[in-house]
């Protein structure tokens, strides 16, 4: 615990076998709550996150990354969370960094707090494809103009999260897919939580799980879309569930594709 609030790392994972005992090594003591979410792997991840002492939840097919993540956030909440950390169980993002990022939603400086992997510039030197880069460059640009904030990226897969920010925001309006990240910080930003940084080392590696070319040129479409819709919204000239109050949130979601990590997967 941190200023006595409870602290969750969840960590959607997809044929994480390999890299899962790395990131689990090296969480801080301080964590109550550790859980994965399987989104239907081929690999052992189940039984690899079951030795290790993790809570499992496995989806009964592959749903994808945003649906993982919902059933991530509903099931931190469901087990008293109060701070609630998402990584990637890839070992791409350290887990060192839990304690910090913990504290400053913990301590109520912010609401969340992302893991930049530009801030000190050492994103390509840790492996980072060149093209993703600078896609990622010029995402965060049109994103901060549009949004009007001023983040250094909006694509990291390391986010804490207060728990009034996971139950306020209608987050089962989100896709299910990877874009689901950038529409999160999107109505993070519309319904006016506070967001900070912390700089976050990367590396990529073979076991490290990354989307290819081909769902990189799609999410990057998906960004300019949630971009444009944020953009309208907030100009009046439409009105979407995800941006507003009778947009539905993670309780108004069932359970039924998923199993608890006691019962027959």
């Amino acid at each position: 615990m941190i200023n006595n609030k409870r602290i969750a790392v969840v960590m959607p994972a997809y044929n994480a076998e390999k890299t899962l005992p790395a990131t689990v090594g090296e969480m801080p003591d301080l964590v109550d709550i550790r859980i994965l979410v399987d989104d239907h792997s081929r690999d052992r991840t189940v039984e690899a996150a079951r030795q290790l002492g993790l809570s499992v939840f496995q989806h009964d097919r592959n749903y994808g990354y945003g649906r993982n993540q919902m059933t991530c956030y509903r099931e931190a909440l469901a087990a008293g969370a109060d701070v609630v950390i998402m990584l990637h169980p890839d070992y791409q993002y350290t887990p060192l960094l839990i304690t910090a990022m913990a504290s400053m939603v913990a301590y109520d400086v912010y609401d969340v707090v992302l893991g930049s992997r530009i801030i000190g510039g050492r994103a390509m030197l840790g492996g980072m494809p060149i093209y993703k880069y600078f896609a990622n460059r010029l995402l965060t640009a049109v994103e901060n103009l549009f949004l009007r904030v001023k983040l250094s990226e909006y694509h990291t897969g390391y986010r804490a999260f207060s728990r009034k920010v996971l139950t306020d925001l209608p987050l089962a309006e989100n896709s299910d897919d990877f874009v689901f990240d950038n529409q999160m910080l999107a109505q993070c930003v519309h319904f006016g939580f506070r967001i900070g940084e912390v700089s976050c080392p990367t590396k990529y590696f073979e076991e490290a799980s990354s989307i290819n070319f081909r769902r990189s040129v799609q999410y990057g479409f998906g960004v300019l879309a949630t971009t444009l819709q944020f953009a309208l919204q907030r100009a009046g000239i439409v009105d979407l569930p995800r941006f507003g109050e009778r947009g539905r949130k993670l309780e108004s979601g069932g359970d039924a594709y998923y199993v608890a990590h006691d019962e027959p997967a």
